[in-house]
């Protein structure tokens, strides 16, 4: 599992408005060509700089491609990083905060202590 990568993509998708379209619309496309085109390139590092280890688990990869926050939650993923990026794909499917409630009804099972967020 690699909470640093789910974390990655769920930060460098909420930045781009194209992109969070492109994951509600398309999420099993969109997450496979992020992991082969995009996984690799370093943050924050001249153009050309990449690593070639970093892959979505099985679970990840199924959890991000179904729009699965719980199980993203439940895998580590960063809680205001799920928040903030399925507000932005899904809050307008809701009244008010209606979204916010669901989530926080579909996380309600998670007890104390949480997952382990550190990257």
């Amino acid at each position: 599992m690699s909470k640093y990568l789910v974390n990655k993509f769920l930060f460098t998708v909420d930045r781009d408005p194209e992109l969070v379209e492109r994951y509600r619309d398309e999420p099993r496309e969109t997450v496979d060509w992020w992991e082969a085109e995009m996984a690799n390139t370093i943050l924050n590092c001249v153009s050309g700089e990449s690593s070639t280890w970093l892959r979505f688990d099985d679970a990840e990869r199924e959890a991000l491609a179904t729009h699965d926050y719980p199980k993203l939650f439940e895998l580590g993923a960063h809680p205001f990083l799920t928040l903030t990026l399925f507000i932005a794909m899904f809050e307008r499917d809701h009244a008010g905060l209606g979204f916010q409630l669901e989530y926080a009804a579909r996380l309600a099972h998670v007890a104390m202590p949480y997952p382990d967020i550190a990257t």
